[in-house]
């Protein structure tokens, strides 16, 4: 189709300057090369659309009503390309962004919040899922993940590492003490996270302590963990972003805090454009300030 669009440019040009040697000299080809794009096109349509002599050219009656449509079309083809590059120049239209449940809640929203105010002609779309969201079957323009990126087909951009901190209520350690050290909490109640680990590992410089935890709950969501350290029952040890309204409460206390715990990769993602929309681009160089 492509071919076929030049052509008709083309021939408007021959039809407009009134010879395929102007023609020539105004699109910088051959005068040969004129010729033959209008003659593909007599091809496919299977008339003449210029009548030509070695002294003059005259429209065929079909090559000018042709005319009059090759303009239509090409001129609609302008009119298209000026719309794409509005849109990739001004930030606008639709922008669906996929991230984890938690993070999206606590971290991402106020930066889209933020974004929205700055570029109030884009309309977020926002998907909040723990789960693995395939970009193109799903028509989402940008994700957040945790952990390893394995699509590397992918643009990946670093954020900030997901941390985790262990925390416990005050009237927690107002009744059974505050550790003062990893192995401390052998001896306290610590809530796990079904499936994973009951090992949690610290380190503070060269030093690295490993601890068996153990305790009177086991959940498969952080979020009840969390909220059961809040009530008083035990240790928890969450992602930073989960627990940072309590911690900012005054609902937990962090502990340890000289003590690092093992973090997790985010990252932000795009599907791999050359020449990304000017919302994506956008929005991914807004959040890498927030968040990067």
């Amino acid at each position: 189709m492509s071919d076929k669009l030049r052509s008709m440019e083309v021939f408007v040009a021959a039809a407009t300057a009134g010879s395929f040697a102007a023609a020539a000299q105004a699109l910088d080809l051959s005068a040969v090369m004129v010729g033959k794009h209008v003659q593909a096109l007599e091809r496919q349509l299977g008339a003449r659309l210029i009548e030509r002599s070695t002294r003059r050219q005259k429209l065929t009656e079909i090559g000018a009503a042709y005319l009059e449509r090759c303009r239509d079309v090409l001129a609609s083809v302008a009119a298209a390309d000026h719309v794409a590059e509005n849109l990739r120049a001004e930030p606008q239209g639709s922008l669906r962004i996929s991230a984890p449940a938690t993070y999206g809640e606590q971290r991402l929203t106020p930066v889209i919040a933020a974004y929205t105010a700055r570029y109030p002609k884009v309309r977020v779309d926002l998907v909040l899922s723990n789960r693995v969201i395939d970009m193109a079957e799903e028509g989402v323009d940008v994700t957040i993940r945790s952990g390893p990126i394995a699509d590397t087909t992918l643009i990946a951009r670093p954020l900030q590492p997901g941390r985790v901190l262990v925390a416990a209520s005050p009237a927690y350690l107002k009744k059974h003490g505050t550790p003062r050290h990893p192995s401390d909490l052998e001896r306290h109640n610590c809530l796990v996270f079904a499936g994973g680990t009951a090992t949690w590992r610290f380190q503070r410089g060269e030093d690295k302590v490993e601890v068996n935890v153990e305790g009177t709950l086991v959940s498969n969501t952080g979020a009840s963990l969390v909220m059961a350290a809040i009530a008083g029952m035990g240790v928890v040890m969450q992602a930073d972003v989960l627990m940072e309204p309590a911690l900012k409460a005054g609902q937990l206390v962090r502990l340890l805090p000289r003590w690092e715990l093992p973090s997790r990769a985010m990252h932000i993602l795009r599907r791999p454009e050359t020449r990304p929309s000017a919302k994506v681009r956008s929005f991914v160089d807004f959040a890498l300030e927030r968040l990067g």
